[in-house]
């Protein structure tokens, strides 16, 4: 069989021509996906968006005639000089001729695109270093439980229910009175004896006729009406059901002094827009909030949290706290699944790591779901990685441990550190969610 698929997408041109076109592109669209993030907010993170990329990363090989030599016919409609058969000198060099150039100077124009979600997120998980069982989680749809929904009369081999096709089977053939394999061993013995007799009598001749004669119906009967009907089969229904909706917030928090570069603020944002697409999977209705902080603490909106620039010093307690006046404002703890990331260079004053770590420990994991510390940096010189310095905020956070699992922390230099994070939320502990 040969199956040619000649669908659509959403833009009406060819669903294949368009794969052939990001597999010979794949490293330029990369990077526009890349530098699109930009631009891009976290909600945004999962609806199509148009990219552009320069004109000469789509290039590709052709074939042309070899100017200097061979013949060719040409159309020239409208002129006065020459007729149908003329012969006319090549040019100097293969030039077809022409006027003056059009400009000057050199310009390359951008070609625009549409990609999908399933394209963006793809291209966008790409180089992280994920598994294919994060990325499936990742990029999947709507996610739904598989539950029993009864018995059908068609189905898979495996789905068969053989207790209750047997017992319509035995309701069939009662029903109908089929012979059973009894009654015509009791006939056969009596037929037997009766031929076994040496002088049998007019009326063992009659009985004995009689005999056979119900033999021949009852085998018939047992013949016609099957032992397992195709009507009597019954396989186990399933039916896919969306899970439980349920709500979840996000606190985005982050160091934004001066010490953190841009560098360290993308890092960061990865790992924020990981951390959503991770929790949009588990929960119908998710919310962000974004707090930053030097020495103190403000709920802000994406924009002004990830590109307002601030001087002074590094409390995160501030932080935290503002985080606690939120939740205790507008996310109760019996209604809504909390989530806490925090991205940081791990500068603290040393004298707020005691109060930072009570907060953590006392506060702030008893209500969370989970919590995770993102330390970011700048890439090791020489691409070596070299003994870590523990920084205070590091030290402060190593005192409280897994807390039974809810609470990771991990130090990244690059996109592709990030996911050890993330291997933590996707384990079972991770992912467990309470019931709103």
């Amino acid at each position: 069989m040969h199956i040619i698929d000649r669908r659509l997408n959403p833009r009406g041109k060819s669903l294949v021509n368009r794969q052939r076109f990001l597999r010979r592109a794949r490293d330029t669209v990369r990077g526009a996906v890349r530098d699109s993030l930009t631009s891009r907010k976290i909600r945004e993170i999962e609806s199509e968006g148009e990219v552009s990329i320069k004109t000469g990363g789509i290039n590709e090989p052709t074939f042309r005639r070899d100017s200097h030599s061979g013949n060719r016919d040409h159309v020239l409609p409208g002129n006065r000089v020459f007729r149908t058969g003329d012969r006319i000198k090549r040019p100097p060099g293969g030039s077809g001729g022409g006027g003056d150039e059009a400009g000057t100077g050199e310009g390359e124009d951008e070609f625009r695109f549409v990609l999908s979600r399933e394209e963006f997120l793809d291209l966008f998980l790409e180089d992280l270093e994920l598994p294919d069982l994060a990325k499936r989680r990742l990029t999947g749809s709507d996610s739904f439980d598989i539950r029993r929904a009864g018995y059908t009369t068609s189905g898979s081999p495996s789905s068969l229910s053989v207790p209750r096709t047997m017992r319509n089977a035995m309701s069939r053939r009662l029903a109908l009175r089929r012979p059973t394999t009894a009654e015509i061993e009791e006939l056969e013995k009596e037929i037997a004896r009766l031929e076994a007799k040496p002088r049998p009598t007019e009326k063992d001749r009659a009985t004995l006729d009689a005999l056979r004669e119900r033999l021949v119906v009852l085998n018939r009967r047992r013949t016609l009406i099957s032992y397992i009907d195709p009507i009597d089969l019954r396989y186990r229904r399933f039916e896919q059901e969306r899970r439980p909706i349920s709500q979840a917030v996000i606190f985005c928090l982050m160091d934004v002094s001066g010490s953190m570069n841009e560098h360290m603020k993308e890092l960061a944002k990865i790992f924020f827009i990981l951390l959503y697409l991770f929790v949009t999977r588990c929960y119908r209705h998710v919310e962000i909030v974004f707090i930053r902080h030097t020495d103190s603490a403000q709920e802000v909106d994406e924009e002004t949290f990830f590109y307002s620039t601030e001087t002074g010093g590094t409390r995160v307690s501030s932080a935290l706290e503002e985080m606690l006046a939120v939740v205790k404002d507008r996310y109760s703890p019996l209604d809504w699944n909390i989530y806490l990331a925090q991205a940081s260079d791990g500068d603290n004053f040393t004298r707020d790591n005691p109060q930072t770590t009570a907060l953590m420990r006392n506060e702030i994991l008893p209500i969370v779901q989970y919590a995770a510390y993102l330390e970011v940096s700048n890439p090791p010189s020489g691409g070596v990685t070299g003994e870590e310095r523990a920084t205070n905020l590091w030290q402060a956070y190593s005192e409280i441990g897994d807390a039974g699992g809810k609470f990771a922390m991990r130090r990244v230099h690059s996109r592709k550190d990030i996911y050890p994070v993330f291997r933590d939320l996707f384990s079972r502990r991770g992912v467990t969610a309470r019931t709103s």
